[in-house]
């Protein structure tokens, strides 16, 4: 069931592909059995046929010296073997099982197997084959072939005197057999050659099998690819994209079934334009939807920015916390000393004291003067976006009164590097303000101690149809973006922090506030690197709000570990 559930997964051309590469390759591991086979019987039957051959030679030629038992004329008989590679052993026995003669060596005990051979050629039935295989696993052919003699049969009438003058006296010959020769003939050779054969044949199967399958791929893609191309228009139809055709020109059935789908699209895109007709008709209930979520954006924001004021109140305390002390022990110290000293006593050199004192009160109050105002200004409610000429560079620094007590909490170092020759832009500080806090704020949680965060300005000047722009960086060197969250990090409650940490509105909400003041938000990251925000602010503000109802979130725009 799991083979015919994967068969049925695979795709159309793997389908053609497959089972005949299959049959392709069975085909040829059969036939290249089969050739092989015969050609390894045909090199042993060669052999065997010129053993035979050397064998009787040397039965005929070594008469004389079995008789005579001599074994100079039976050793130069056997010298001649010497010439061949395939013959180990050579013997030459007389009728009392006597060596006479022998070339080689050879060891009768350490044959492990031994089976009679049948001749497979019509012979004259003389000489005996055995297979041989030795206890080292050597595999040889042992061959037996008689030395035959024949001698003429003395009878009363050829011993007379007659015998030699007579012609029609016959002479009978008989034939004795008086000796036998043994050959032992090795099959390494032999086997050498049919492996090099096998291998040969396997190699000439691979490229044949590799040729037939590209071939067969190539054929197999010229017949899927017009299906594949309608695959995916199809697909591309099922997710509502009508203008898509296929463009097949082609006049089998697959042509043929490409111009009814042309036809099926053409029927489904005019019905869809009648739909879309009739849906114009919610054009009112529409724009009422979109004015209730406009409202709801703006309390968002809001949302967001008490959040933020949340986030803040531990430093802003301690901003506040610091002069207040300092104002409370210099007007404890100025009161104690007046209650002491009587006023026809007082010397000038205390009230230089007295007014330094005082000095240093008035500071520290205007300190707490501008916190505050700050944090209200910051905090306070509008509905309408009141756009008004700012100093981005105020908007900024009046920032970083709030956070930089929690980077100095986190053992986070603030650089700044502000550019003095900003123009001002057409902007809602409290708005900008919030911005520039959520994306601080993200830098420090992303960010490791002993580590730094940047904040720099540049104003980029007019050229051509371009009014100029202001352009700020927030670059941490926090644990980087993932890049499967590229495109999620600027929707609303995508977040990465761990729960209770983060709403995942913050981003969502900055990118809402930029795109209303004409701007643009980007982001470049690297994991485990940095992270960078750039936001770009023109210097003239648009003369219409962008409508971002219909407007996708751009596909570069990601952030990851720092929402």
């Amino acid at each position: 069931m799991n083979l015919l559930r994967t068969i049925k997964s695979c795709s159309l051309r793997t389908k053609f592909v497959l089972p005949v590469s299959a049959m392709l390759i069975l085909s040829s591991l059969v036939i290249s059995g089969y050739l092989t086979k015969r050609q390894a019987d045909s090199i042993r039957q060669e052999l065997r046929a010129s053993g035979e051959t050397m064998i009787r030679i040397i039965a005929k030629n070594a008469e004389s010296g079995v008789l005579f038992e001599s074994k100079y004329e039976l050793d130069e008989l056997l010298a001649i073997l010497s010439r061949f590679d395939a013959v180990t052993y050579g013997a030459i026995i007389n009728k009392e099982g006597t060596v006479l003669s022998r070339f080689g060596y050879w060891d009768e005990k350490a044959t492990k197997v031994k089976r009679f051979l049948p001749h497979v050629e019509p012979t004259d039935g003389l000489c005996q084959e055995f297979f041989i295989e030795s206890s080292s696993g050597e595999e040889f052919i042992e061959m037996n072939y008689p030395i035959l003699s024949r001698k003429e049969k003395l009878t009363r009438e050829n011993l007379g005197l007659t015998g030699g003058l007579e012609g029609s006296v016959t002479h009978e010959k008989v034939t004795e057999e008086i000796g036998s020769i043994k050959l032992i003939l090795s099959l390494a050779k032999v086997n050498e050659s049919i492996a090099e054969a096998r291998d040969t044949a396997t190699l000439l199967m691979l490229v044949v099998l590799v040729l037939a399958i590209v071939i067969l791929t190539f054929f197999v893609r010229v017949v899927t690819k017009p299906i594949k191309m309608l695959v995916e228009v199809t697909d591309q139809v099922s997710h509502g994209d009508l203008n898509q055709r296929v463009d097949i020109k082609q006049h089998d059935e697959i042509g043929h079934l490409a111009n009814t789908f042309n036809k099926m699209i053409e029927s489904l895109k005019q019905s869809r334009d009648e739909i879309e007709e009739y849906n114009r008709t919610l054009e009112e209930r529409i724009v009422a939807r979109t004015r209730e979520l406009e409202q709801a954006q703006e309390q968002l924001i809001q949302s967001e920015k008490m959040g933020a004021i949340g986030q803040l109140a531990a430093g802003v305390a301690h901003e506040l916390n610091n002069p207040l002390g300092g104002i409370l022990g210099y007007a404890q110290f100025t009161l104690e000393k007046m209650k002491k000293s009587l006023p026809d006593k007082i010397t000038s050199k205390d009230i230089d004291k007295y007014i330094r004192y005082l000095t240093d009160i008035e500071t520290q109050v205007r300190r707490c003067k501008s916190i505050v105002q700050n944090l209200l200004r910051f905090s306070r409610a509008s509905h309408i976006a009141e756009f008004e000429e700012i100093d981005v560079n105020k908007v900024i620094e009046d920032t970083i009164t709030f956070v930089e007590h929690q980077l100095h909490m986190n053992q986070i170092e603030l650089r700044v590097a502000l550019d003095p020759n900003l123009p001002p832009i057409q902007g809602n500080a409290g708005q900008l303000q919030q911005v520039f806090t959520n994306l601080i704020i993200n830098a420090m949680h992303a960010s490791a101690a002993e580590s730094e965060i940047k904040i720099i300005s540049r104003y980029s000047p007019p050229m051509g149809e371009f009014d100029g722009a202001v352009e700020l960086w927030f670059i941490d060197q926090g644990i980087g973006i993932a890049p499967e969250n590229i495109k999620k990090v600027f929707e609303p409650f995508f977040t990465t922090k761990e729960v209770g940490k983060g709403t995942g509105l913050g981003l969502s909400v900055s990118y809402g506030i930029i795109k209303s003041h004409g701007g643009e938000i980007r982001v470049d990251s690297t994991v485990d690197e940095r992270t960078t925000f750039t936001v770009i602010l023109p210097v003239q503000k648009p003369s219409q709000k962008p409508d971002n109802r219909n407007e996708k979130l751009p596909g570069e725009l990601s952030r990851s570990s720092n929402v």
